[in-house]
């Protein structure tokens, strides 16, 4: 992996600078009414979870062009998100996939022992089909209008939580590709209610003290409706199931310009917001690295969470999950969990008076201006800063290329040959 001695002798590089733009930017907070010291706690101590198969390059619908040094099984995945959050100080915990990611538990113990790593929200797989099944995933799982797969999809989701439950898991995220592709496929009423009949049947297996989160997704891979197509549909079923379901919020399953800041806050209000999947959309999927198309609103997001703070009951998970198409999956990783950080830190320089005074004032363009006061703050010092004193690389991108981790793995791990489309 990454040794400690490279880290170093790579901040050597850096440390000069950073130390004279954290001074300053500490000085001009300040002025602000602001201790950096205290902003800079919060940051630290702000972790997101990877997933497990985003070290893995990503693929469209038409086409995959595998990465060098991809990772064949789960222990190759684990090291690549070990590095991660040896450099970043941001990822302490790993998303597993079932059955991608099936193994003896004890050798999953042991290899994120080894890495430095926990284990995040267990994910289960009912949107293909696996070797051996004896029921096809094609026209649904959870909702499908046969009921020995739909009892083969409870079971499944069952397994995933008695497997993480082992490995010190706290939570079950179901996502399902269930829906149609024609007018008059299915009967919209008896299939959404075939879904939450065998959801209950999941939601009865959990243990005390975990959640269940429930993912919606405008679109694909059906074409004409989705079973879980949007928040409503998501909060409704939340309720429908009890006090440990949770809606979970992708920012890339949503139409283009829909308002996710606000979804957030409503789920908030009303204590069913589960969580995140973070990347970026142009479109209506979440193909792109986090922040790299509209920082802004992952900024407006966070400055939700930032209001929420303190709340009774409100711990929201906190997921990577993004395609890597065109680049390489761990620098993607790492700087997309930078920019969950930065946005984080940016939401927490906002003044909350000032924001509530322009608010109840009628006061807009005030209102506004407050918030880009906490937006335009470069935050770089605060994020290099928490890394630096925990062990981590000011600059993550600029320590892992120079310690040609990629290569090494490389020669490790077989080539991929590249095929058809589809998630890796």
């Amino acid at each position: 992996m990454i040794h400690a001695s490279l880290i170093e002798q790579d901040n050597a590089r850096h440390l000069a600078r950073l130390t004279a733009d954290y001074d300053a930017l500490g000085a001009h907070l300040a002025r602000r009414g602001i201790d950096i010291a205290a902003v800079k706690a919060k940051v630290a101590a702000y972790g997101v979870a990877v997933p497990s198969w985003g070290v893995g390059t990503g693929g469209t619908r038409f086409a995959r062009f595998p990465g060098t040094g991809e990772p064949r099984h789960i222990f190759d995945k684990l090291d690549d998100c070990g590095v991660i959050h040896t450099l970043t100080r941001a990822t302490p915990t790993v998303s597993l996939h079932i059955p991608w990611d099936k193994a003896p538990v004890a050798d999953l113990l042991a290899k994120a022992k080894q890495v430095g790593l926990g284990f995040d929200a267990m994910n289960s797989n009912t949107f293909q089909d696996q070797p051996g099944q004896a029921h096809s995933y094609k026209f649904g799982s959870l909702s499908h209008a046969d009921a020995a797969t739909r009892a083969q999809a409870v079971a499944h989701n069952i397994d995933c939580i008695e497997l993480g439950a082992q490995l010190g898991s706290k939570a079950l995220t179901i996502w399902i590709g269930d829906g149609s592709n024609f007018p008059g496929q299915v009967h919209f009423t008896r299939q959404f209610e075939r879904y939450l009949e065998a959801a209950k049947q999941v939601y009865a297996a959990l243990p005390a003290d975990w959640r269940l989160f429930t993912e919606h997704k405008m679109f694909e891979p059906a074409f004409y409706s989705t079973v879980v197509q949007d928040w409503g549909t998501n909060y409704l079923i939340a309720q429908e199931l009890g006090p440990q379901a949770q809606c979970l919020v992708d920012l890339g399953h949503h139409a283009p310009n829909t308002n996710i800041e606000m979804i957030v806050a409503r789920l908030i209000q009303f204590g069913k917001l589960g969580g995140f999947h973070f990347n970026d959309s142009k479109y209506g999927d979440d193909d792109l690295d986090t922040g790299s198309v509209d920082p802004y609103r992952l900024f407006l997001v966070f400055n939700e969470l930032v209001d929420a703070e303190g709340r009774p009951g409100f711990a929201p998970a906190h997921m990577l999950d993004q395609s890597h198409n065109v680049t390489d999956p761990i620098e993607s990783l790492m700087v997309s969990a930078c920019e969950v950080r930065r946005a984080y830190a940016q939401a927490l320089l906002v003044d909350r008076a000032e924001l509530t005074a322009a608010q109840d004032g009628n006061d807009a363009l005030m209102a506004t201006a407050c918030l880009k006061a906490g937006f335009r703050t470069d935050v770089e010092p605060i994020l290099a800063m928490a890394r630096l004193e925990a062990g981590g690389a000011i600059d993550p991108l600029s320590a892992y290329r120079a310690s040609g981790y990629r290569a090494t793995v490389a020669a490790q791990r077989p080539a991929v040959a590249g095929g058809g489309g589809g998630i890796v």
